[in-house]
């Protein structure tokens, strides 16, 4: 379960990433005519950004689940066969980055997204 939710979480942080903090850093280097060809290629980019903030209260919100989910089973026991217990410990590992990369990445699409257009624009 907490695999599914810290997965669910990194896809959903891409797709604030996707929608929102790309586009508008393209922008900003000045990279306008690659925005425009993104959305004439994938059209579906117009209907994330008008509804981004769904799009981020459900990230965010999978991105809780998924964190509260990492902190209930810290202390979780690993199975006594050698074989398993290292299976568990590198699944562990994997879960805790792949949280902290969705985090990270839905900091920057928040950024840009809300921050951003603020501060330079």
């Amino acid at each position: 379960m907490k695999k599914l939710f810290a997965s669910l979480s990194l896809f959903t942080s891409l797709g604030t990433l996707l929608c929102c903090a790309l586009p508008t850093l393209f922008v900003v280097l000045g990279m306008g005519a690659v925005v425009a060809g993104a959305v004439t290629a994938f059209p579906q980019l117009v209907w994330l950004s008008e509804r981004k903030s769904y799009l981020f209260a459900g990230a965010g919100l999978l991105l809780a689940l998924a964190g509260w989910l990492q902190w209930r089973a810290r202390m979780e026991a690993c199975p006594i066969d050698p074989a398993l217990a290292e299976a568990c410990r590198d699944a562990r590992g994997w879960s805790f980055w792949v949280y902290w990369v969705s985090v990270g990445v839905y900091l920057v699409g928040l950024f840009f997204a809300y921050v951003g257009p603020w501060l330079l624009f």
